[in-house]
This record gives structure tokens, C-alpha cells and sequence, in this order.
């Protein structure tokens, strides 16, 4: 009777993530209070949950115990909601890792070797208690911090999918991993090492383990988060991937395991629905309402005021090794010089802000360049107020701002590669097609061609402009969203399961 009834239930899915914007209600006792993020992995991971909870899946999710995160203060509880706190109900849904080293942060990642600690305590917490506990058909885990796990599931025969976000990665050995509390005898011959080991005992001491490259080794298939950059990294792009993992990505793609899935922008980039911006608006009436926001993001920034300029808005970190910034120093002033009616404005920090002042201070063009420190408001109001937004990036493993900009009628100007080439396509008007403006050749000039492009567009027929910016809004709505994301990890998971998530579905 028990085999029969373990064959006719729903599959059972543990997501491992150190990281999650907000949990279902219905998942567990706390799912309200339960908030922790660093970047996209939080809400793709949000998402995810939300949407197999919402399909009658059975959904489960490690992740860290950050009380001071989530808002917790057990001495502050009574008997009883104490005791509720603390139990693992048959339902519960939510498998916290305890270890004082997540109880008193404020932030999901420490600086240097302390994150090294962090990810330790959490996969014992999953490897040693969470798996036993919940018996899961399927693990689906989220990059180095976890990327000892794949090869305790592939010991144990369960199915593990591993998501790379990022190329980071960090190096330990075997001696640190079972100091930490974590019998790697178990699967010691399912990590990525230096080189290849000899036996347990010669590499315990010595030989590194990639967490990484382990993760891509052991796990059963693996994506990235977007096909474009999966492929440029099977193809041998970008000098800065470590070869480990390039290695492991490139067996994994060969041998048919490995795809890529867009992340998507957070559901609150809604421009009808946004509490940041003083102006809501849908793409029927973008037209007034992006004027309106203009002049207040003009305002705020000390820029002149006049809704008939052309807005470039940059939205990401000032990052010269990835994200570009010296590209636009290099044509700033003789861009702004060829387009008297174009201005530039800057919300983001990073080391290359100082140059973008002395560009200011120099040329005396404050009212035409801003450079202001990232606010969250700030930089919603520079999507809803801006016309274009500018991602010039050397290389992007997915991007977020080059879709949240069209969603709020503002244009992307970016860098043709990796989840730029698979998100933005050239404007075509003539065709009603394309939602942006594109560039192949990495350098400056490059470029100033794709803002000259933009610059066109901008002064185009008005109607033309109106009716291509709400069709661009409206189909990337469609396109751009969690929903979306969500449906690719689920077909996934059917597939490495051969059988569907919901029973009768």
C-alpha cells in the first residue's frame, strides 16, 4: 500500500537557495516574514516557489534561518507561538538552516573568506537534516553555495538541477568540509578537484575543491540564466571564466543537460502600478504621464527642465570590468554636443563616478549630466522618466534593467551579448518590431552609432513613436515576467522527472 501511494503522488521539489524575495502564504508559519535578497536569484527563486505552490505542487524550500532578516526575535515570543516557530509540521513547507552565523546579519553575503562559513553551515543544515527530513524526488540547487549538495543527491539517487547566476565561485578542501560538520567520504568522488585525485586520503588536505565546478559536475543537468551566455561560454567567450567551470558548463551542454532560462524583473515593475513613481501609467496613456515623470526626474537631479529633451538614463553599477562606463566617458560630452536636446543621468555608484564629475565640472554641464548615488526610488523614477536606458555591458549573464526599461516605455541601448542579445532586438518601425537599439563592436563608437539610432527615433513622427513605445510596453509585460520564467524551471523539472509536477495535469 505505501508503494503504491509513493507512486501515485505528486513529485517532491526542494529548492535550495541562500537567498528569496518572499514566500507563498500557505507555505509555512512564517512564509510572511520571510524576505532575504541580494539579486535576481531571490526572485527567480520567489517566483518559482509561488508559481509551483499556486499549481498544487509539492514545493519545499531550504534556505538560511537570518532571523534579524526575517524579522524574528524569539524572546520576544510567548510559550506557544515559540513552540509553533520552532516545529517542522507535516505541512510545513519552509526547512530553515540554524547556525548562530545567520541569526544577527543584516545582508545575505559577507566580504572575503566569511562566506565561506556561511555556505558550510547552510549545506550541512540541507545535506545532514533538510534531505533526510524531506525526502525529495528532485533538488533544484542556486550556485556555489550550494555546489556541494549535487554530489550528496547524486550519492543518495536524487535527480538535482543547478543553476548558475554567476561565474563566482570559491575553493575549499575536503579537511574544511568535514571540519564544518559534513562527512564528505559519503560523495568525496562526486566534487571537482585541482586535479584529478588520487585517492580520499592524498586529496583531503591539499587538493581544492571548485564549489562551482562541483556543482555543474554533480548535478544531473544545469542551466544558465540565459541561452546566450551558455553558449558563449561553450564557445570559449570572456577570458575571466575559470576554466573548471567553463569545462564542466561545456560537458554538461554536450552531453544534452544544460539549458538557459531567463531570470525576469521583480512583478513590482509595473509602471500602472509602481508606489515609487509620482506618475503612474499603462502604455494607452504613457505619452502625458512619462512628460510628467520626466520633469520630476529632471528635478530631482538638477537638470534642466524641459519634457522635449531625450533622457538616457544609466541604471546599473559603474563597473569599467563589466558594465561598460567607460564607453559613454569617451563620448559623453561630444554626444551631448551632436544632440543640443539629449541629456544623461546617472543613478548609480561604482568606482567610475568620478569620472563622469570631472566630465561635469569640466565641460560646466550639470544641467544636461547627472551623476547621482543609487536610491531604489531614484531609480525607479529614471525608468518611468526616461527614454532610453543605456546597458553598454562587455558581458551580461542575464541583466535585469534592460527589461524593466521597456516595461516603462524606456528604450534599451545595449551591448549585442549574453542576456542583452536575447532580451533586446534592434527597433525596426518600419515593421513594428525590435524594442531597442543595439551594438556589436565593444567599443565607443559602437556605441555612439546606437545612441545616434535613438536619437533618430526620438525625433520621429510623434504618433509613430507613441504607437511603437505602447506596443513595446505591452509586449514586454508579456514577455518579461516571473510567470514566464517560472514555466521554463517547471517543463524543466518535468523533464528530469519524466512525469508531470501535478498529478491529472
Amino acid at each position: 500500500m505505501a508503494k503504491t501511494k509513493e507512486k501515485t503522488r505528486n513529485p517532491r521539489i526542494l529548492i535550495v537557495t541562500p537567498e528569496i524575495t518572499y514566500l507563498p502564504e500557505g507555505m509555512g508559519n512564517l512564509a510572511g516574514k520571510m524576505s532575504a535578497k541580494a539579486g535576481g536569484m531571490a526572485d527567480v527563486s520567489a517566483s518559482l516557489v509561488a508559481a509551483l505552490h499556486s499549481l498544487g505542487a509539492d514545493v519545499h524550500v531550504a534556505l538560511p534561518h537570518y532571523r534579524r532578516m526575517f524579522h524574528v526575535e524569539t524572546a520576544q515570543l510567548v510559550a506557544d507561538e515559540l513552540r509553533k516557530y520552532k516545529s517542522h509540521l507535516p505541512d510545513e513547507r519552509i526547512h530553515l538552516a540554524e547556525d548562530r552565523c545567520f541569526y544577527y546579519r543584516d545582508t545575505v553575503y559577507s566580504r572575503g573568506d566569511g562566506n565561506i562559513k556561511l555556505a558550510l553551515a547552510f549545506q550541512r543544515e540541507v545535506i545532514n537534516n533538510i534531505i533526510p527530513r524531506v525526502q525529495p524526488d528532485l533538488i533544484h540547487c542556486n550556485d556555489w553555495m550550494t555546489g556541494l549538495i549535487p554530489a550528496a543527491a547524486r550519492r543518495e539517487g536524487i535527480p538535482c538541477l543547478f543553476t548558475v547566476h554567476n561565474i563566482h565561485t570559491q575553493k575549499l578542501t575536503l579537511s574544511q568540509v568535514e571540519d564544518a560538520g559534513i562527512d564528505a567520504a559519503e560523495f568525496w568522488m562526486n566534487l571537482y578537484y585541482g586535479y584529478p585525485p588520487y585517492n580520499y586520503e592524498e586529496s583531503r588536505n591539499r587538493n581544492l575543491i571548485d564549489l562551482q565546478a562541483s556543482g555543474c559536475f554533480a548535478a544531473h543537468f544545469i542551466n544558465t540564466v540565459s541561452p546566450t551566455f551558455l553558449r558563449e561560454i561553450v564557445d570559449g567567450w570572456h577570458s575571466f571564466i575559470p576554466d573548471s567551470i567553463r569545462s564542466e558548463i561545456r560537458n554538461k551542454f554536450y552531453a544534452g543537460c544544460a539549458s538557459g532560462i531567463l531570470n525576469a524583473p521583480d512583478s513590482a515593475d509595473n509602471p500602472a502600478t509602481d508606489d515609487k513613481i509620482p506618475f503612474r501609467y499603462t502604455p494607452e496613456n504613457h505619452v502625458e504621464m512619462k512628460r510628467r515623470n520626466k520633469l520630476a526626474l529632471q528635478h530631482a537631479l538638477g537638470l534642466d527642465e524641459n519634457a522635449d529633451r531625450a533622457l538616457f538614463f544609466w541604471p546599473s553599477r559603474l563597473d569599467p570590468v563589466q558594465k561598460g562606463p567607460q564607453l559613454l566617458t569617451d563620448i559623453t560630452y561630444r554626444f551631448l554636443e551632436r544632440h543640443p536636446d539629449a541629456q544623461i543621468a546617472i543613478i548609480a555608484n561604482g568606482p567610475y563616478q568620478q569620472p563622469f564629475w570631472d566630465i561635469q565640472n569640466f565641460h560646466g554641464i550639470r544641467t544636461r549630466l547627472a551623476v547621482h548615488d543609487f536610491d531604489a526610488r531614484l531609480s525607479q523614477l529614471g525608468f518611468a522618466g526616461s527614454d532610453f536606458t543605456l546597458m553598454p555591458s562587455l558581458f551580461e549573464p542575464c541583466g535585469l534593467p534592460q527589461m524593466q526599461a521597456p516595461i516603462y516605455g524606456s528604450l534599451a541601448v545595449a551591448h549585442n551579448t549574453g542576456g542583452l542579445h536575447d532580451t533586446v532586438e534592434m527597433l525596426d518601425v518600419a515593421n513594428s518590431s525590435g524594442n531597442g537599439f543595439r551594438f556589436d563592436t565593444y567599443d565607443s563608437n559602437g556605441l555612439m552609432w546606437a545612441m545616434d539610432r535613438a536619437m533618430d527615433f526620438f525625433h520621429s513622427d510623434p504618433a509613430v513613436r507613441s504607437r511603437e513605445i505602447a506596443r513595446i510596453m505591452s509586449e514586454s509585460l508579456m514577455r518579461f515576467n516571473h510567470e514566464a520564467c517560472a514555466r521554463e524551471y517547471i517543463a524543466l523539472y518535468e523533464k528530469m522527472l519524466d512525469r508531470p509536477l501535478v498529478k491529472g495535469s
